[in-house]
């Protein structure tokens, strides 16, 4: 059985496998990415504001959709994730919708500034469900806030710890919002496609409260321009229940 110690190479493992069932289900529907998709959801996109000729590195970019959407916006990407696999098919889209100037990088994200040379980006961008995957939040600040250039901005995009806590039906509170343990979960499949058999089951998690995540931006020397709450994600609870399902956050290192 796993342990938290194990947690980079059980999740790796895990990530690695989902790759080609993530490249070939309808969740992701890479053909539609192809041909022009746009992958971030309103309200990122005027959050984060005019990206044209500016650097973005997104952490945790997975098969980078939204590193490459944001090239369509602009930007000039960088993705680093630790999966290779998932890199290799982000290079491979890449190629196919014309966008030469991206990079993607494998590191894992603790490891981004050596990786990256101690390189600067003008945004740093961490999009949805990435954040549960690292045990430690306050490295994770320390370690984006190190890859913001002076006046540029971290800007977060996740999914809201209130809404982790409730069960399948929308109602039912059956988590500890305050649990900060590791969670060991052992199902096979995907949330993208969860009746795809896989063998690499395990994955090792931890909630980080909406507190946790603006005092560890706030402790790395990062100003909070804001902190807003959505009602949008990748699902909606049932009528009657309104809890926010996302929540985005910028936060600015001075000039």
């Amino acid at each position: 059985m796993a342990t938290p110690s194990d947690w980079r190479a059980v999740n790796r493992a895990n990530w690695d496998e989902r790759v080609p069932v993530h490249s070939a289900g309808a969740f992701y529907d890479l053909p539609g990415f192809v041909a022009g998709r746009d992958t971030l959801r309103g309200f990122e996109a005027a959050e984060v504001g005019d990206v044209d000729g500016r650097t973005l590195l997104h952490l945790q970019c997975h098969i980078g959709l939204d590193t490459l959407s944001w090239a369509r916006h602009g930007a000039a990407v960088t993705g680093l994730d630790f999966s290779e696999p998932a890199l290799e098919t982000a290079r491979e889209l890449a190629a196919r919708i014309g966008v030469t100037t991206a990079r993607f990088v494998a590191a894992d994200v603790y490891d981004a500034v050596h990786a990256l040379d101690a390189r600067t980006f003008d945004i740093v961008y961490t999009g949805m469900g990435a954040l549960c995957w690292l045990p430690d939040i306050n490295r994770w600040a320390q370690t984006a806030a190190a890859l913001v250039a002076p006046g540029g901005f971290l800007y977060v995009a996740e999914f809201h710890p209130v809404a982790d806590v409730l069960g399948e039906d929308g109602h039912t509170v059956e988590h500890d919002y305050f649990l900060r343990d590791p969670i060991v979960v052992d199902e096979p499949g995907s949330y993208a496609a969860p009746d795809v058999p896989t063998t690499e089951t395990l994955t090792i998690e931890w909630r980080h409260g909406v507190g946790d995540v603006v005092s560890a931006v706030a402790a790395a020397g990062l100003r909070v321009e804001f902190l807003h709450e959505h009602d949008n994600g990748h699902f909606r609870l049932p009528a009657g229940l309104d809890v926010p399902l996302v929540y985005s956050l910028r936060a600015r290192k001075p000039a």
